[in-house]
């Protein structure tokens, strides 16, 4: 019996840590005969062994081969926190691992944060993982030979590590499935992504699909060694890629201008642009007719625009000063910001996360749209549970000033709250029939803003409730009105023209303030919902002097007419404004006349009833017998021959 128990002590002594695979396995396969070794075996580690901890589908997860890579990982950490780690149900997903002194250590999952002991990370502790990885580099980096984990290290003043980030790095086939007609169509990719949201492993599948399925000359210019793995041999998850390692962080951009100059590549893979250097060494090897796949950090494209460093990426940042005609043209400022020159890339892809992107198909277009304002065309690609495609779609995405191109029809509760903004200022009944009507009817509103600021519109627009009614278009063919400061209007013919021969209401402001453009508006849903915009007198733009008009005369009845029995001449106006004010008397069931001859025509309201159910034409001739009666402007009074246009309907 000494034979067997001596052989079961060597098994629990001496744990497999350093024999290599192969010799690991003759091991097993000689004693695989004897029970007591058998027995040694399956209780190894705590009873269990690492691929049995985690059942069915963690044996699924290392049939990559990714298990010998993890346990070398593991090895840095001393014999209890291994084996921690080792029987967590989430292994084959951990994330990484972080040792500080003088705290407990931490493994990251998905999940959450795992404390592996309550003991504190000693000195020796951080030794011990020292010395089982390579040398540290300026970036304060290193790693294992012929993996793709990455040590990261916390030095204090005095050049002392005193922590340690073991992060594990995987190679994942099929992580480049969803940007894989881009990579074949030979232009240029950058992808974006913060910081742990899979950018490397993502740059890592596309070189090799290059390489391997498209046989192209991939070169890796391998920063950190993060692509290729640490040590001279690269990792197998590049394919047939080579790799030029970068001995210093700060010559990154002379190694990209090496790759090119001295091996002759179709295609160049770089992790990490973050510095103008390297944005410009970029640029060049992009004008030399080379396909260039690069990461950057950030989170929308408008990062890289505001980022003073990489914005050479995205072609360049200028301010241009227009001149007056061509600013009136464009409706904008005389100062805008345009892109400088052609962009280095010619698709992005925002990572949102390991199974979504957000492609751009054309770089500068996006960036074009961005400073003009508008939202720019995205493809948003997600993942399947199977690796496949499931889903692309192609969208407006919202623009950071918020404005939907799809908001193209009315929401009911919107009108209802807009005519009660309406009734609210002139004191009249609600028409919900009316309403309902324009529900049925096609209600889009797209509004043209010009010569006012666009934040005031919108200021204007949300405290009116109306976000969901109006829509700020940059089309001026596709407005169905249009809201002009009027003495930039009136500068320029072209667009005079336009809204002339397309019949476009306008609706003027005399200044840039919120009443201003508020009151407009109302007068201009108004006219939307009620379908009551003269188009046989086009020539004369509506304006807001009509919500004026309407006002004063509201005012002249409440506060005069009514209360003391008094007469009101109003100020004088253009018929077609006199018209409506006169639908406002009649709303109140009192008499009218007209006074005088055009342009000095106006409106006077005298302190008179009508029966409710008086016809129209009767009206007309009782206020006609009333001003023949007594009215000191008998010479100078008309019949009102302008068209009727109800401000509410009856």
């Amino acid at each position: 019996m000494a034979p067997p128990l001596h052989l079961c002590l060597r098994l629990s002594l001496h744990p497999p840590q350093a024999l290599p695979p192969s010799l690991r396995r003759a091991s097993h396969s000689c004693v695989a005969s004897r029970p007591i070794a058998t027995r040694a075996v399956s209780t190894r580690r705590g009873g269990r062994p690492l691929r049995a901890a985690q059942g069915e589908a963690g044996g699924a997860a290392w049939a990559d081969g990714s298990e010998e890579e993890l346990r070398r990982l593991l090895e840095l950490l001393p014999g209890e926190l291994r084996r921690r780690v080792e029987t967590h149900p989430e292994l084959p997903a951990l994330v990484e691992v972080v040792m500080d002194l003088g705290r407990p250590p931490l493994a990251r999952f998905p999940s959450g944060d795992f404390v592996l002991s309550h003991r504190p990370i000693s000195f020796d502790d951080l030794q011990h993982a020292i010395s089982q990885v390579g040398d540290f580099g300026a970036d304060n980096r290193a790693g294992i030979s012929r993996t793709l984990h990455r040590i990261s290290a916390i030095r204090n003043r005095k050049g002392v590590i005193v922590g340690l980030t073991c992060r594990v790095g995987r190679a994942v086939p099929g992580s480049a499935n969803l940007l894989q007609d881009l990579v074949k169509d030979g232009g240029s990719l950058l992808l974006i992504g913060p910081p742990g949201v899979g950018k490397t492993t993502v740059i890592r599948e596309i070189a090799r699909m290059l390489a391997d399925d498209y046989k192209q000359r991939v070169m890796i210019v391998d920063t950190s060694n993060e692509i290729g793995g640490d040590g001279d041999i690269p990792h197998p998850g590049i394919g047939n890629a080579r790799r030029l390692q970068v001995p210093n962080q700060d010559m990154q951009h002379k190694v990209l201008i090496e790759a090119v100059e001295n091996h002759m590549p179709q295609a160049i893979v770089i992790d990490e642009i973050g510095t103008k250097l390297e944005a410009m060494a970029a640029s060049t090897i992009a004008q030399r007719g080379i396909q260039l796949v690069a990461t950057a950090h950030g989170v929308t494209i408008e990062n890289l625009i505001m980022n003073p460093s990489l914005e050479m990426l995205v072609g360049g940042i200028q301010s241009v000063t227009l001149g007056d005609e061509e600013a009136n043209r464009r409706g904008v400022q005389k100062t805008v910001l345009e892109r400088k020159g052609p962009s280095t890339f010619t698709c992005a892809a925002e990572i949102v996360s390991k199974t979504e992107l957000r492609v751009h198909r054309s770089l500068e277009a996006t960036v074009d749209a961005l400073l003009a304002g508008k939202p720019p065309n995205v493809e948003i690609r997600k993942l399947g549970p199977k690796g496949f495609v499931q889903e692309v779609s192609v969208q407006k995405e919202q623009s950071h000033i918020g404005l939907y191109e799809g908001a193209t029809k009315f929401d009911s509760d919107s009108l209802r709250n807009a005519r009660r903004s309406l009734d609210s200022a002139f004191n009249l009944e609600s028409a919900e029939a009316h309403i309902e009507m324009a529900d049925e009817a096609d209600s889009s509103l797209n509004l043209y803003a010009y010569g006012i600021s666009e934040s005031t519109a919108l200021q204007a627009i949300k405290q009116l409730e109306l976000e969901d009614v109006v829509t700020l278009t940059y089309n001026i063919s596709e407005a169905d009105a249009v809201i002009a400061l009027h003495s930039k209007l009136k500068k320029n013919s072209q667009i005079q023209a336009l809204v002339e021969s397309q019949d476009i209401p306008v609706f003027f402001v005399k200044t840039n303030s919120l009443s201003q453009i508020t009151r407009a508006l109302r007068a201009l849903v108004d006219d939307h919902m009620d379908e009551l915009i003269d188009y046989e007198d086009k020539e004369e733009a509506r304006s807001s002097e009509e919500t004026d008009a309407l006002e004063e005369a509201r005012l002249a009845i409440e506060q005069v007419v009514i209360p003391k029995g008094e007469s009101v001449r109003l100020l004088p106006r253009p018929p077609s404004i006199i018209s409506s004010q006169v639908d406002l008397v009649e709303s109140f069931s009192l008499k009218w006349e007209v006074v005088g001859q055009e342009p000095n025509s106006h409106l006077r309201i005298l302190p008179l009833f009508t029966a409710a159910k008086e016809a129209t034409g009767a009206e007309l001739g009782t206020a006609a017998g009333v001003a023949d009666s007594g009215s000191p402007d008998d010479a100078d009074y008309t019949q009102n021959s302008v068209t009727r246009l109800p401000f509410l309907p009856d």
